[in-house]
């Protein structure tokens, strides 16, 4: 039993370092070699359509609003997003994608489409089921340990 622990625990770290090999080659090789994958990840929180507060996106990728402050800074600069304020209470920080952030998005969205229909060419119907329940498991159980106050 102990070794059959050990090998899922082995392969879900392998497979996590090979999608972020993956992921990191992608972008380096493809259009917007400027990105890194933590500022593709930030456009991601941002979200294609209107716009999200600071405390939003922090809230979503689990950084603290210095942090995202940091990055936001570097996404304007690069010319992928925009900050503004709202007009009904100018404390509130508004960020959005320009167009430039939003095809850097669909690319990197497609990029991953791309990736799971390369993977899922292997699989049967119903070994894809199985591994789509599994995977749901699998997250529901992630979010239970390490978020257990959001899943109550």
């Amino acid at each position: 039993m102990k070794e059959k622990f050990l090998e899922i625990n082995r392969m879900l770290v392998e497979i996590y370092n090979d999608v972020t090999h993956i992921e990191e080659y992608s972008i380096k090789s493809g259009a917007f070699k400027d990105l890194s994958i933590t500022e593709i990840h930030t456009i991601e929180a941002v979200g294609l359509y209107g716009s999200r507060t600071m405390s939003e996106i922090a809230s979503k990728l689990d950084i603290t609003m210095g942090t995202l402050t940091i990055a936001i800074d570097k996404l304007i600069k690069k010319g992928y997003a925009e900050r503004s304020r709202s007009d009904v209470d100018r404390r509130i920080v508004n960020v959005s994608l320009t167009n430039k952030g939003k095809l850097a998005y669909r690319i990197h969205e497609k990029f991953h489409l791309d990736m799971v229909k390369e993977i899922m060419t292997d699989f049967s119907d119903e070994e894809e089921e199985v591994l789509l329940s599994a995977l749901n498991k699998l997250n529901k159980h992630l979010k239970e340990i390490y978020m257990p106050a959001v899943n109550k």
